[in-house]
């Protein structure tokens, strides 16, 4: 039998992909924040949406049947529909440095996004008709760094996960061969963390709803990464399997009133030593392993004070 061994990254975040930085931006009187994930170089990117109620942008750009092969960062936010301008800032700014499709007078950058609901967690959301969401998402990008905070911070700054506090997280793995896959989550979620992130046993047959749901009113979002080089379509199945980290870790999971998404990059720095399926099999299981720890991690530190 095969056995795929696996070790945490040096830093054991998403930022140990290689070419890949993490921007935040949070606002405390409004309770809420931003992350963005920005690639050195445009990457290949699929997701994989299972909520009943998601808030995205670009993601239909995604689809391997669409013209645009390449994208140039990803955004996570709060704010339900209004983080979706986070985008906006994110995409104004790296037009101004030259980078996207050279399209035109200026460039056009591909930044798809996701956002969760954050809206009744006792910030001040009082903004009149604009928004400030575009600019956390300037700040968040001018933020981009190699390392990241963890817990109440960007996307997850103002999020709850059940009846806790939820927040921000990232893991990273990395095979004996060099192969290297990482995940960042924002856990916003319905239901609980299971057993596997929080210690306890989960009970089958019974289900602990301890958030009232309204559609689209939560919410996971969140990204793997990896260094091997896949296209839009090796991406999508990636996400489809790191998704199932989501399961691994919250319960209930994907409801009506959730609207988790899973976006997956890929680098392109290493090339496949074996057939795609086989290898996506195994380094969508790591995908997973790094999701259900980001959850963890993010829990663990949005609670620890």
């Amino acid at each position: 039998m095969l056995s795929i061994q696996a070790k945490p990254g040096a830093q054991d975040l998403i930022t140990d992909i290689e070419g890949i930085k993490v921007g935040q931006a949070d606002n405390e009187r409004i309770n809420t924040g931003v992350t963005v994930i920005l690639p050195d170089a445009p990457v290949a990117m699929g997701v994989d949406v299972r909520g009943g109620g998601p808030g995205t942008r670009d993601t239909e750009a995604l689809d391997p049947s669409c013209l645009v092969e390449k994208v140039h960062g990803l955004v996570l936010s709060g704010g339900s529909v209004f983080g979706l301008a986070a985008s906006d800032g994110v995409v104004g700014y790296l037009s101004e440095q030259g980078i996207g499709l050279p399209l035109g007078p200026r460039t056009v950058p591909v930044v798809p996004s996701a956002i969760l609901f954050d809206l009744r967690n006792g910030g001040d959301k009082n903004w009149g008709q604009v928004s400030p969401y575009a600019d956390l998402g300037v700040k968040a990008v001018q933020n981009a760094r190699n390392t990241m905070q963890l817990g109440r911070a960007g996307a997850g700054f103002g999020a709850t996960a059940g009846a806790q506090n939820g927040g921000i997280g990232s893991a990273s793995l990395v095979t004996e061969s060099g192969i290297k896959v990482a995940a960042i989550v924002a856990v916003n979620s319905f239901g609980p963390v299971t057993h596997e992130v929080g210690g306890e046993q989960v009970q089958h047959g019974v289900v602990n709803m301890p958030k009232l749901g309204l559609i689209g009113s939560n919410t996971t979002i969140g990204a793997v990464v990896t260094n091997l080089d896949l296209d839009k379509g090796g991406c999508k199945r990636l996400a489809m399997m790191a998704q199932d980290g989501f399961a691994r870790a919250i319960r209930p999971i994907h409801t009506p009133f959730d609207g988790d998404t899973m976006f997956a990059m890929s680098t392109g720095e290493k090339s496949l030593d074996e057939p795609l399926a086989a290898t996506l099999a195994y380094v969508g299981t790591l995908a997973a392993d790094c999701v259900v720890r980001a959850i963890e991690k993010a829990i663990h530190l949005a609670n620890a004070t």
